[in-house]
Formats: C-alpha cells, structure tokens, sequence
C-alpha cells in the first residue's frame, strides 16, 4: 500500500510540472477577457481571444499530460494522439448526451490514458504492411477507436454525479451558514474534476427571484444581486478574501520556500499568478501549481474557502459578482453589497493565514512546490561533492557514443533526461545496461532508483553530453 501511495503521489507531482505549460497561457487569457469586458474597456475581441483559448483548455490539459507520462523523447505523437482522441470523446459525449460538461477534467483523463496506450502500443508488432501507421504512430489511429467506448463509459458514470450535485445545489441554497460554507468548500474542490459548474449554475442563475423596480422577475444569485436584491449575493462573497489576499499569500509561501538558485524564476511565476487572481479572479494558474503535488495543501484551500463564507455569514457580508471574484469587481459592485469594507481587513488575515499554514505544510511535508524538485522527483540525492565534478575526458561526441552503447544502444533507451549534474535514463531492459564499462568511463557514479530506472553521476558537463547524446538518439 505504501509503495501505490508513493506511486501516487509521484505521479501526481509528474503531472503537476507538466501542468505548468497550459498554466502559463492562463493568466493572459484572463486578464484579456477582463479588460475586454463591457464593465471595462468594452472591446469585444479582446473577449473573443480569450474565450477562444479557455474553451479549448482541455486540450492544453491533455497536451500537459503527454507531457507528464509520454515515455519519448519526442512527445509529438501521443499529443496529436490525445488531440484527436479528446476530439471524438467530446463530440461522441456529447452525442449521447449534450448535457454532459466535464471541462478540463475530459483532458486530463483523455490525454493520461492516450498516453498510457501510446507508451504500450508504440511496442506492438503489426505486419510489415501496416508499418506506416504503427509505431510511435499507433497512437493516432487507436486514440479516436478508444475514445467511443471511454465515452460510452463516462456517459453512465457522470450524469448520476452531475445529477448528485444539483440536487446537493438545491438543499445548500436553504442550509444557511452551512449550506454557504459548503459551497465554498465544493467551488474549490470540485476544479480538478470540472463539476463546480454544476453547483454554481444553480446557485448563480436559478436560485430565488426577484422583481426589479421595472416590473421584471430575474432569477439566480447574481442577477438578483445586479438588480438590487437585498438578499442575494451572499454565495460569492466568501471568496473575495481567497482570490484577492489568500492565494497571493500562498504565492509568496511558495516564493520562500524556492530553493535559492530557483528562486528568480518562481518570482515571476507567483507574481503572474497572483496577480491573475488579484486583477481577473483566475486562480487555476496557482491552484494547480499545489493541487497535484499536495493534496494536504488543497484540503486546506478548500476549507479556507468556505470558511470566508461562514465569516461573512455571521458578519452580514454581502457582494456579488458581474464578471468574476476580482478586485475590479470588487470596485464596480462595493455600493450594491453590505458592509462590503469587511472584505478587507478579513482579506489580510487571509493573506498571514494562507501564507503560514502552506509555508509551514511545504517545509514540514517537503511538498515540492515550484522551485523545490528537479526535474524529476523519483531521484536519489545528488551529493556536494558531485557539484563540482568535471569528468576528465572532454570530447562530450564520444562520451555520448560510449555512453549510449554501454546502456544497451539507442534502441534501449526509454526517455533521456538530465539535472545540474546527473543524467536521467530509462531503458527497456536493465539486462543491457553495461554498468561496470559506464563507471570505467570516468563517471562519478550510477545509482539504480527501480530495475529500469538509473541516473549516471557525469558531473557539469552533464548538459552537453546528453545534447550530444540526443543528436545521436
């Protein structure tokens, strides 16, 4: 059991890292639909930009699995794989039935198991006649196959869930305080599967009604909430100190708990991400920098959440959206709300409280947040001594070439990565791997992490000897 839970969690952090790719598109796309919007410099194409790139995110998300558990150098074709893939699992999904949505959640799965099916089916025998197709190139053809029955599958399996929390939408709009910490707490943890939609739909666009001072009913939190309704507004309000200070607080948590020599690059990444937060109320580009890689860490987001929630409850706190949770929101909306000022001063305390409870779960739980893991987590530890390590032979051409055929040749190297100072194989069969002729070669050391898995110790010119073993490979 421990040996799957670490399995787990390595996987997850695999996953994590590789999430950072569609992650950096989001901030500009939020802050596009933002200023574009009709509450600000009102120019529809901004907008259209930006829709155009979220509603495609689940594509950017399978792509970031490829790029996680792909094992191949080039990682072209099990990404156009999971492309295709997603695109007839959508459209089959949605034949079946229209009402199904499971946002970036059907990348995710799609482009994890393309992937799964990609690293097994590159290694199938065909007839020499088919030779074309298969191969790397399987997966192009499998992946559209495999996704009907993925679809006949998620189509009985999430309507009920769908179905579940629409129902559970409905008694938490009657449950008071509870019912209000609830929903922050399932707006926040529902992202990774996509299915906070469905609780917010209710809540924000069918909930209660309301008669405007022009004779008209309008129906649901927030457009009661625009139209003066004293009562509505309250489902949102628990998040303004989570998108505005609490998330910014654990941006700068993860700042200081970088290592010093990545420390510069994690800055500019938490200050996108908080500022996307701050400016947009787009928060997927940090939660997904922690949620894959601590789910202790996510707990507490969540719970934090709904406290905010539960807070204003008691307080009498009360503001709405027109756009999203965002301090121009914020802004727009302060004389429609209630004692809308609190906001503030518990936002602060957001901002300690998220900043100590994740710097202290990081440093304690060693979570390995940005800028705290190479690039690989599954390593042994790289020692001093082997950072100043220079191997005595320089031709870096044929340290390559000797390197690759002491590991069994080309054909039996998986993926090739390398760190500062190690370089990081896979091989098909540990059977071929020469060790005793590689630690002849000069190497500082070979350690074996699993029966296929090895890093060999090259020292610092461990960069130009895997680009030279590339050009090879």
């Amino acid at each position: 059991m421990k040996k799957l839970w670490k399995a787990f969690i390595t996987n997850l952090s695999k996953l994590g890292r590789a999430m950072l790719v569609p992650i950096v598109a989001m901030p500009a796309i939020g802050i596009l639909g933002r200023l574009g919007a009709a509450d600000m410099l009102n120019i529809p194409l901004m907008e259209t930009a930006s829709n155009a790139i979220t509603n495609n995110l689940d594509m950017l998300f399978a792509f970031g699995a490829c790029l996680a558990f792909a094992k191949a150098k080039d990682k072209t074709f099990p990404m156009i794989g999971a492309a295709v893939g997603l695109f007839a699992f959508k459209a089959c999904l949605s034949s079946l039935n229209e009402d199904i949505g499971m946002g970036v959640f059907a990348g995710i799965v799609v482009g994890t198991l393309a992937t799964i099916l990609f690293n097994y089916s590159r290694e199938w025998k065909t007839p020499e006649m088919f030779s074309l197709f298969t191969g790397d190139r399987f997966i192009i053809v499998l992946a559209p196959i495999f996704a009907i029955p993925l679809a006949l599958l998620f189509n009985i399996i999430w309507p009920p869930i769908q179905n579940g929390l629409d129902s559970l939408a409905m008694w938490m709009a009657g449950s008071g305080v509870i019912g209000i910490f609830l929903f922050g707490f399932l707006n926040r943890a529902l992202i990774p599967v996509g299915l906070h939609h469905v609780i917010n739909s209710y809540l924000w666009f069918q909930m209660g009604s309301f008669t405007n001072a022009a004779g008209d009913v309008v129906m649901g939190d927030i457009p009661r909430f625009l139209a003066g309704d004293p009562t509505a507004g309250v489902f949102m309000t628990g998040l303004y100190p989570v998108f505005l200070f609490g998330l910014p607080g654990a941006c700068l948590a993860m700042y200081k708990c970088a290592k010093k020599d990545k420390k510069s690059e994690v800055k500019s990444l938490m200050i996108s991400g908080a500022g996307t937060c701050f400016i947009a109320g787009i928060t997927e580009p940090v939660e997904f920098l922690f949620e894959f890689v601590s789910p202790k860490l996510y707990l507490l987001h969540c719970l934090f959440s709904g406290l905010g929630g539960a807070i204003f409850y008691f307080m009498n706190v009360r503001l709405g959206i027109s756009y999203n949770v965002d301090i121009i929101d914020y802004i727009l909306n302060f004389n429609l709300g209630s004692n809308a000022i609190l906001i503030l001063p518990v936002g602060i305390l957001f901002f300690f409280l998220y900043y100590f409870s994740f710097k202290w779960v990081i440093m304690h739980d060693n979570v390995l947040t940005p800028g705290r893991a190479e690039e690989d987590t599954t390593t042994a530890e790289i020692t001093d001594d082997e950072k100043n390590f220079t191997m005595n032979n320089t031709n870096n051409e044929f340290v390559a070439k000797k390197m690759l055929q002491n590991l069994g040749g080309k054909e039996n190297i998986a993926s090739l990565e390398c760190c500062a100072t190690r370089l990081r194989i896979e091989v098909k069969d540990a059977q071929k791997v020469e060790t005793d002729k590689i630690r002849q070669m000069g190497v500082k050391g070979v350690v074996f992490l699993t029966d296929t898995n090895l890093q060999v110790v090259v020292g610092t010119s461990v960069q130009k000897v895997k680009a030279a073993m590339d050009e090879l490979l």
